[in-house]
């Protein structure tokens, strides 16, 4: 959708932020691959440390049917499901309450642009401190762009400082209002972020430091989500969860490999995307759960018995709908968003 706008006439420039796109692509890009390599590890370890167990042949054998496993392996189980479950639930539901903000802001700017809980007293002293700092920013060394960014900058944030001395909160500015203020802070926050990565910038550590937090600071005014959006969306993967999970269960667990998948695989790869999915949820990186569940087990199948013991039709299927994916949405996406606007 981004791309499409910017290829519009009327398009005000860049509607892409390119460097966090490829953070996004790479992120997909690894994760899988991580949660192949690690499995593989991982059932390494697990083989090594329960050799000489009476039961640990249970963990590395077919389930019997209609037989509970031992009482460690369920409680491993449980334990490794319950990770899986929350950190999915964290990453997909960031994405989730993304998008209908995204909505949200898009066809009622007036109500969802800005963070209506903030009160003045908490943008304010952010204003300030950047205010403060840029002050210092000399002009000569930068480019003409860079001129202007800091030029722009500058009158931003005495705009906004101006605007947020005289309300006392948030719901004070004229609804018709908001979606600009929204767009200063973005504006500043982005140009701000462009100028600390020029080496003509000459700030102290001690600046940059205090810039950087002002930024965040200022951010809440924008990054936010109403506690109804996050209860729906929390809503909708519980449901989605519990109608759809049969069909993925069956080829994650029976057609990946060509074994059925032993307990030991399946603790292996859900520790792996546990861990995987918590890292990139922490450093804000959405991934699939899907894509780093399936290189697990597929992981964990090559660590049993070698390649030969994936199914190749079914990991050439789930590679084409990686690999279809994005382009398909892209197109999708771009093409709706151009149809709508030429329509309304």
């Amino acid at each position: 959708m981004g791309i499409a706008y910017s290829l519009l006439p009327d398009s005000t420039g860049v509607a892409v932020d390119w460097s966090q796109a490829s953070k996004i692509g790479m992120s997909l890009l690894v994760s899988p691959a991580f949660g192949f390599t690690l499995t593989i590890g991982l059932m390494f370890i697990i083989r090594v440390l329960t050799k000489g167990r009476p039961d640990s042949d249970d963990l590395f054998k077919e389930p019997k049917k209609n037989t509970p496993p031992p009482r460690w392996i369920r409680g491993i189980l449980l334990l490794t499901c319950t990770g899986v479950s929350f950190f999915h639930g964290q990453n997909d539901g960031q994405k989730g309450v993304g998008l209908i903000m995204l909505v949200l802001i898009g066809i009622v700017p007036g109500f969802f642009a800005l963070d209506a809980r903030l009160k003045s007293s908490d943008v304010n002293p952010p204003l300030q401190k950047i205010e403060a700092v840029i002050s210092t920013i000399q002009v000569s060394p930068l480019s003409a762009v860079d001129s202007v960014k800091l030029t722009n900058s500058k009158r931003m944030v005495g705009e906004l400082q101006t605007k947020f001395g005289v309300v006392k909160d948030v719901t004070s500015i004229p609804r018709a209002e908001r979606f600009e203020v929204r767009k200063d802070i973005l504006l500043i926050d982005r140009n701000m972020r462009d100028l600390l990565k020029k080496d003509e910038v000459r700030l102290s550590g001690v600046d940059r430091s205090t810039l950087t937090g002002a930024l965040k600071e200022l951010r809440k005014t924008t990054d936010y989500a109403p506690f109804g959006v996050v209860a729906m969306i929390s809503l909708s993967l519980g449901l989605g969860t519990m109608i759809g999970w049969k069909r993925i269960v069956k080829t994650i667990g029976e057609k990946i490999g060509k074994q059925h998948l032993t307990y030991a695989q399946g603790a292996s790869a859900e520790l792996v995307a546990t861990i995987t999915i918590g890292l990139s949820t922490q450093y804000a990186l959405p991934v699939s759960t899907t894509h780093v569940l399936s290189s697990g087990i597929a992981g964990s199948m090559v660590a049993s018995k070698g390649i030969k013991n994936l199914q190749a039709d079914t990991v050439r299927n789930i590679l084409l709908a990686w690999l279809l994916t994005l382009p398909v949405v892209m197109v999708l996406s771009g093409s709706l968003f151009l149809l709508f606007r030429n329509i309304f």
